[in-house]
């Protein structure tokens, strides 16, 4: 009899010893980092991937030490079927512990698009189209549907989406970075509308969101957008025609050859401000909040016209007078003829 009580001893310290080392082994597994590089590691879990699979793979990978000890460790925190499907970044110091908490929470890797200021509709189809990271479906004729899908009253798509850098996960649809993109406009357009100068003639946030794309689309020098807007503001309160050829193109549209005549000038579109006055009738551009700002603020002066300096800096000369006008356009056309005499 003593000596059974003497075996069961010895057996169950020896199962307690076992039990104590497995959890040591364990807890050490748990909180020694990852094996990554310095820039951490791209690892991607398939959707409907088990997790016994993902833990394998972390294994053969060399990133973990036991895949074992991983799926143990996540039965025991009821997390095993809680990982999520997507491109992750694991860092250089994760421990197993965070990296199953990475998992289960979807803490994906991040892609960013990004919309230019100036870009038009056509633009922003290509560009998501050609973004491999976003699941592009849009096109020219899906508009339409899109702007009735987002509850927008517009039914032409130009320069309702803020030009900004968002950022998303992987096959992230068009339709949503185009969403998130019109609610920042929404948003940046409401503020710069509440604190607008008085005194504008601009009607609604939508007359500021075409004026902002005219200025967009003239220059991209920051000190000139108030002082563009200011002109245009100007011409609009004295009922003088725009005549900016910005919009005389985007009327031509895809017929444009990039030569502008005075017969594009002279031929009647709802886009051309040579031959109508006021606003044209939607935007012409994707107008960012610095373009947007300034048709809201446009600078004071008696400025009427400007043209382009021909510096190459993409600068413009600015006059009160149509006589200052006429003398600065010669200016103009005289640092061309030098220029195209200098490449020869």
């Amino acid at each position: 009899m003593k000596r059974l009580v003497v075996i069961g001893l010895v057996v169950a310290v020896l199962l307690l010893a076992t039990a104590g080392f497995a959890f040591l082994q364990l807890n050490n597994f748990l909180h020694t980092a990852v094996t990554v590089g310095a820039d951490g590691e791209d690892f991607t879990i398939e959707s409907g991937a088990s997790f016994r699979s993902v833990s394998d793979t972390l294994a053969e990978r060399g990133i973990i030490s036991d895949s074992r000890y991983f799926r143990l460790y996540a039965r025991w925190k009821g997390k095993a079927s809680a990982v999520q499907a997507g491109d992750y970044l694991i860092k250089q110091g994760t421990t197993p512990v965070q990296l199953l908490e990475q998992f289960s929470s979807g803490d994906v890797r991040l892609y960013s698009f990004t919309i230019i200021e100036g870009w038009n509709q056509w633009d922003l189809l290509r560009a998501l189209g050609d973004d491999p990271n976003i699941n592009a479906s849009l096109t020219v004729e899906d508009w339409p549907a899109l702007l009735e899908e987002l509850q927008i009253e517009f039914t032409h798509p130009e320069g309702l989406f803020l030009p900004e850098t968002y950022r998303f996960p992987r096959n992230t649809s068009d339709r949503k970075v185009l969403a998130r993109a019109y609610a920042q406009m929404q948003d940046v357009l409401a503020e710069e509308w509440a604190a607008r100068d008085t005194g504008l003639p601009l009607a609604s946030p939508y007359e500021a969101l075409i004026l902002a794309s005219i200025v967009e689309k003239e220059t991209a020098l920051a000190d000139e957008r108030p002082r563009i807007a200011g002109v245009f503001t100007r011409r609009l309160q004295k009922r003088m025609r725009l005549q900016t050829d910005p919009t005389v193109i985007y009327g031509i549209g895809s017929d444009f050859n990039g030569n502008l005549t005075r017969r594009d000038l002279q031929t009647d579109t709802p886009y051309n401000t040579y031959t109508r006055h006021g606003l044209p009738p939607t935007p012409i551009a994707l107008p960012g909040r610095a373009a947007i700002h300034a048709a809201l603020h446009p600078a004071d002066g008696e400025e009427l016209f400007f043209v382009a300096t021909g510096l190459g800096d993409g600068s413009h000369e600015f006059s009160a007078t149509k006589e200052q006008h006429d003398d600065a356009v010669a200016r103009y056309l005289r640092q061309l003829r030098r220029q195209r005499q200098q490449g020869n």
